[in-house]
Order: C-alpha cells, then sequence, then structure tokens
C-alpha cells in the first residue's frame, strides 16, 4: 500500500485486496459514498426524501416501504407499494438498495426527479427537494387483543437516537396503562452496541447483557443497572435479518428469561466493528472484538434460536414486505403467535400484570 496509485480507483482495489487477507467480511473498506450511508445509519440522519425501501425481487426495482412522516416524499403523497423506477431519468432496474439510496439523496434543497410505478394508477413523475431528515428508528401504538391491552414497538434499527426514542415509546404506552408488549426486531440489522445494552437496560431490572472479548483477550461486561421502565411481560419478534445489535439485544432478554422469543432464527453475527474515516471521506469498519450472550454462547454463523420458532411461507413473507401495514396486525402470523403466548402468560401469572416501574429516565 506503500506505492503510488494512478487513481483513486486503483487505489482502493489496493485496500480491498490488503483486507481480504484478514479473511473477515466485516473489516472492509467503503467508499465515500457508502461511508456517507454508513453515518447516515448509525447517527440517524440523512439528507434525503425520506422513504424507506427494498427491492423487489419481482421486478429488480426499488419498492416504497414507507414515506417517513413529515418528510418531503410524504408531503408529496407518496405510498408503501409505489415502485421506483428511474431516478433523474436514470433506471433503477437491476441496482442494488445501496446504489438506488445513494442517486435519491443528496445535498439538502437540491431536487431529484422519481419516476414512479403506483398499482391501478399507472406511470408519473415527482420533483422532490432534499431535506435533513431524522430517521426514526422506533415506532409504536396501542393494541386492544380482547382484553389483552398490548404495548406493540418496532424497532427497524440501533441508531444514536434509537435509545431515546425506546425509552419515550415505553414511557408513553406505560401511560395508556399497556399491560403486556411486544418488540419487533425483525429486518433489523443492527447498528450501535453501547444502544442494544441501552435499550436493553429499559427491559432488564437485573442481570447481565452481553460480553465481548477483544484481539488480544481483553474482556468487557455489560449488565443492568436496576433502571428498567417496565416489568410487563415481553414478546419479541425476529427473523433471519434480525442481526447483530438485535441478537445482542434479544439474547440479554431470552437469556435472563425476561422475553420470549418468537419467529425464526437469526443472522448470527457476533463481531463489533469500530469505524474509521479516511481523508477522502471514504472509510474503513475494523473488526475490533467478538461478543458472547449471558449463557457464554458465541452465536457467529448460528444466530439465536426462538423460544417459539413461528417460520413464515414465502407467500407469508411476500404479504408483509409489500403489505408493511399488515405487520402487528391479525394478518402477521407471527404477531399473532406472541398474542397467544402473552394471553397465555398473563393469564396463568397474574402476578405480571403489575404497574410499570417507577424509576424515570436510563441515563
Amino acid at each position: 500500500l506503500s506505492r503510488s496509485y494512478a487513481s483513486k480507483e486503483e487505489a482502493y482495489k489496493a485496500i480491498r485486496k490488503a483486507l481480504e487477507t484478514l479473511e473477515d467480511p466485516y473489516t472492509r473498506f467503503l467508499v465515500p459514498e457508502q461511508f456517507q450511508a454508513l453515518t447516515n445509519q448509525t447517527v440517524g440522519e440523512l439528507s434525503g426524501v425520506g422513504i424507506r425501501m427494498e427491492i423487489e425481487k419481482q421486478t429488480e426495482t426499488p419498492l416504497i416501504i414507507e414515506p417517513i412522516e413529515n418528510s418531503p416524499a410524504f408531503k408529496a403523497g407518496l405510498q408503501a407499494g409505489d415502485r421506483i423506477l428511474a431516478v433523474d431519468s436514470k433506471s433503477t432496474k437491476g441496482l442494488s438498495l445501496e446504489d438506488a439510496s445513494e442517486l435519491i439523496r443528496g445535498k439538502v434543497g437540491s431536487s431529484v426527479t422519481l419516476r414512479i410505478a403506483r398499482p391501478g394508477q399507472g406511470i408519473f413523475e415527482i420533483e422532490l427537494t432534499r431535506a435533513q431528515i431524522e430517521i426514526p428508528s422506533v415506532r409504536y401504538s396501542v393494541k386492544q387483543e380482547g382484553n389483552l391491552r398490548v404495548g406493540y414497538i418496532s424497532l427497524n434499527e440501533f441508531s444514536s437516537h434509537a435509545a431515546e426514542q425506546m425509552q419515550r415509546a415505553i414511557s408513553n404506552l406505560n401511560q395508556q396503562k399497556v399491560n403486556a408488549y411486544v418488540l419487533d426486531l425483525r429486518g433489523n440489522p443492527g447498528g450501535l452496541l453501547f444502544s442494544s445494552i441501552e435499550i436493553a437496560r429499559m427491559w432488564m431490572q437485573e442481570g447481565e447483557i452481553v460480553s465481548t472479548i477483544d484481539r488480544i483477550g481483553g474482556k468487557q461486561a455489560y449488565s443492568a443497572n436496576r433502571t428498567a421502565l417496565t416489568q410487563l411481560p415481553l414478546a419479541i419478534l425476529v427473523d433471519g435479518n434480525s442481526a447483530s445489535a438485535s441478537e445482542i439485544l434479544t439474547g440479554a432478554l431470552k437469556d435472563n428469561k425476561r422475553a420470549t422469543v418468537i419467529g425464526s432464527r437469526t443472522f448470527g453475527k457476533a463481531a463489533v466493528q469500530s469505524v474509521h474515516s479516511l481523508s477522502d471521506g471514504s472509510g474503513l469498519t475494523v473488526t475490533v472484538s467478538r461478543y458472547y450472550l449471558p449463557s457464554g454462547e458465541d452465536i457467529s454463523l448460528k444466530g439465536i434460536v426462538p423460544d417459539i420458532r413461528q417460520e413464515l411461507t414465502l407467500e407469508q413473507r411476500q404479504q408483509l414486505s409489500s403489505q408493511p401495514g399488515w405487520r402487528g396486525t391479525s394478518k402477521d402470523p407471527q404477531y399473532g403467535k406472541a398474542i397467544a403466548v402473552l394471553k397465555s402468560t398473563t393469564a396463568s401469572e397474574p402476578g405480571n400484570l403489575s404497574q410499570p416501574i417507577n424509576s424515570g429516565r436510563v441515563w
């Protein structure tokens, strides 16, 4: 790497080749656009139009899962189920989610034109002005399920804002007198280690959360600190895309018997990375330690097996993907299983319906 290179692309290629010798898929080089996207994800803010999307397998184009509330996309009337065919006349067909996102993001105040296909309304174009957007990591609502009043919380990533958003969600739901919780971590790829620890402390009154061991054998253990916001019955939903920080939180609550885990086996990422920026805007993620569940288990490549396996068929996965509003409803089989478990728990252990702990803020 000490030699001179004719172009940045040549230098980037050499860096990637050098990192490959480490045989660690999580130690990687990021070009400036990729590094900025990672920064946006962990900070929980970005400059763009405010949409959550995924790549629809059948059409190989971005599908809008939902517009972020009060974002330019939300105000312009973009909807879940809209497909993005082009960005500023550039086709999105075959692009990765990362590449499509890079096309849509840009400087605050700049404009971008999206070509949209909407079921039943055909194809149209819409021009949006990019803005600075705080990405909500947490969404929550009260679900009345028969005699059970459930606080449903969806956490989609462990950003720097996630812990304060989770604290606000639990506090608000406590005030609405829920008597059980469902925490949805499906599709959550992870994020910041300390965000997962802070959130675990909101649910756990005592017990170990996670331990890490660095490259020279140094061990660090993290535990609950008697600042839990609730001890009400809790079910956690996970799937094969629940990874990293999601698995730390799930493993802590499962091993301490604080929650019942429902769904399918999680991803299996037990490595912790540090992030380093380089002078040209590119960056590196470097594995610095591995983490272990309270039981001492290393979940690398094998993930966490739920307490109750509730697999979705391909058709069910496609339906929940194309109809995100079905998540956390009677049309969501895994959520339905969680409700059945919570009803059984609250019926057999009435003491669990105690009032939430009045411990104030976690910090």
